[in-house]
């Protein structure tokens, strides 16, 4: 985790400086980091900070707009393809803002639910994966407009989602695979409306993807 050191307001953008240490270690000027799971260019490093501008698109979809100086920020430098992978592909791209609407003590782990945009959970399924302020996560629940994630104490120290509160607001990123799926089933070129689509749920179902 980081800890915002100076918010500046601009035309329908932000200015941030971030305080950090372990996302620096070989950082260069233009490098990715993403802060609470949106994706930030590295405009400026410093010894002990980092500062990015934050544009009038990520403003909007995003909970970046709602940090105050002295806030914890989750932050992570990009993978490689030689990087280990172990939670699922994430881009930094939020979808959107979820609210906390319930945090429950389950044995050593904290249950969180969370109330997303309704729109989203046709990409929500049960043992998938989410992203939360840039955290991969495992659903172990949902309902119609909500998903529950569990949260071991190990975890809840090292994200800013243990820190949460019912009523906070943390940023989506759903899984890129199913947006990708759904756009091939449903894509239809131009000129061609009565054209299906070669990818059906059966061909996914023979090749492994459900």
């Amino acid at each position: 985790m980081g800890e915002v050191l100076e918010v500046k307001n601009g035309d329908k953008a932000l200015h941030l400086k971030v305080k950090c240490n372990k996302v620096l270690e070989g950082a260069k000027l233009g490098d990715s980091i993403a802060t609470n799971g949106t994706c930030l260019t590295a405009v400026e490093l410093g010894s002990n900070y980092f500062t990015a501008d934050v544009m009038h698109e990520t403003v909007k979809r995003t909970n970046l707009k709602r940090l105050k100086v002295g806030d914890k920020v989750n932050l992570e430098k990009s993978i490689t393809l030689a990087t280990p992978l172990g939670g699922h592909l994430v881009t930094g791209d939020v979808d959107c803002e979820g609210k906390i609407v319930s945090i429950k003590r389950d044995g050593i782990a904290k249950v969180y639910t969370v109330e997303i945009e309704a729109r989203l959970m046709k990409y929500i399924v049960e043992k998938g994966r989410i992203t939360l302020d840039g955290a991969s996560l495992t659903i172990v629940d949902f309902s119609a407009n909500t998903l529950s994630v569990s949260l071991i104490p190990h975890t809840q120290e090292m994200i800013t989602l243990g820190l949460k509160k019912v009523g906070d607001y943390i940023n989506i990123e759903t899984d890129l695979i199913g947006k990708y799926v759904e756009r091939l089933m449903n894509f239809k070129e131009e000129g061609q409306a009565e054209k299906k689509s070669g990818i059906t749920k059966d061909f996914l179902l023979k090749n492994g993807f459900f």
